[in-house]
């Protein structure tokens, strides 16, 4: 089976089963993963984290579609979406490295939970997809979550909930980019231009102030952050072949009370009230937008 069957077959019908399965993957990935920066941040820049995982995962994923496909494939018809998704998820990945290191986990995740408000109004801009009344619902109530969660005025608001908020949006649009891009090509392709890209990015970016070579106590969480991030990513690529953006994002939701354990467990942070409040709001709104979209 080529690349582009493989993506056919998995873009059919949706089979929400399947992608919870993968959703449960991704939490458990994108939760050692926020630790492994949270770490990292002590001598490595986000260009820096960004170019090590990439490093790290590319030989991983290019045997990986080899041993599948062979070189065909890394082929894909869609070199500009692969582009525009790249260039997006870079930016929003390095935006929630700089959150982890700089706001307590638990307000990070509960700020990122508003990615599903977001797809659910680019969708009708990017896929065609019509804007509905219960995703307008939605976005109102994932913005009240959204205060309630940073508490501006109450609470000092710093870069790190800004950025938590970028990386939110840009991990919006890159679910839909995925989306976009799965109905021609593979997951692993997908994750092979994704990981080389972002590779070429990241070490770019870090060349004008050096690259810093971590120190032998953060090796292991290089390559911990490196292998946890090409997993994470694999296991949503394939949870969005097997539902709809709208059906995959709400899944993410287990990761609230998961991170904030960890972060209470490791860091001492306080498992504020707030954060879980406002993130129930968040979520009454995509439980909303969601219903809407099954309708």
């Amino acid at each position: 089976m080529s690349p582009r069957d493989a993506a056919s077959v998995l873009s059919g019908p949706s089979r929400p089963l399947a992608a919870a399965g993968w959703m449960v993957g991704a939490i458990i990935s994108f939760g050692a993963m926020a630790i492994a920066g949270r770490e990292l941040s002590a001598e490595l820049d986000t260009f820096e984290i960004m170019a090590y995982r990439s490093a790290i995962g590319l030989p991983i994923i290019t045997a990986m579609l080899l041993a599948t496909y062979g070189p065909a494939g890394m082929r894909t018809r869609q070199p500009g979406a692969h582009l525009t998704r790249n260039v997006i998820h870079f930016a929003a990945q390095n935006f929630w490295f700089f959150g982890i290191a700089t706001i307590p986990l638990a307000q990070l995740v509960a700020i990122e939970f508003t990615n599903p408000i977001w797809v659910a109004l680019f969708a009708p801009l990017l896929l065609g997809e019509r804007m509905t009344r219960a995703g307008m619902i939605a976005a109102a109530l994932g913005f009240a979550g959204v205060l309630i969660v940073t508490r501006p005025g109450l609470a000092p608001l710093g870069p790190g909930h800004a950025a938590a908020l970028a990386a939110a949006i840009g991990f919006a649009l890159t679910n839909i980019w995925t989306k976009r891009l799965s109905r021609m090509d593979g997951t692993l392709n997908i994750l092979f231009w994704m990981t080389l890209s972002q590779m070429l990015m990241g070490i770019a970016c870090a060349l004008p102030g050096g690259i810093t070579v971590p120190s032998t106590a953060l090796a292991p969480w290089v390559l911990f952050v490196g292998i946890c991030g090409l997993t994470a990513h694999f296991s949503l690529t394939r949870a969005l072949f097997a539902a709809p953006a709208t059906v995959v994002a709400p899944m993410e939701f287990m990761r609230l009370p998961a991170i904030a354990i960890a972060a209470a467990l490791i860091y001492g942070e306080p498992l504020e009230i707030a954060v879980f409040v406002g993130a129930a709001l968040i979520l009454a709104g995509n439980l909303v937008n969601l219903r809407g979209a099954r309708r």
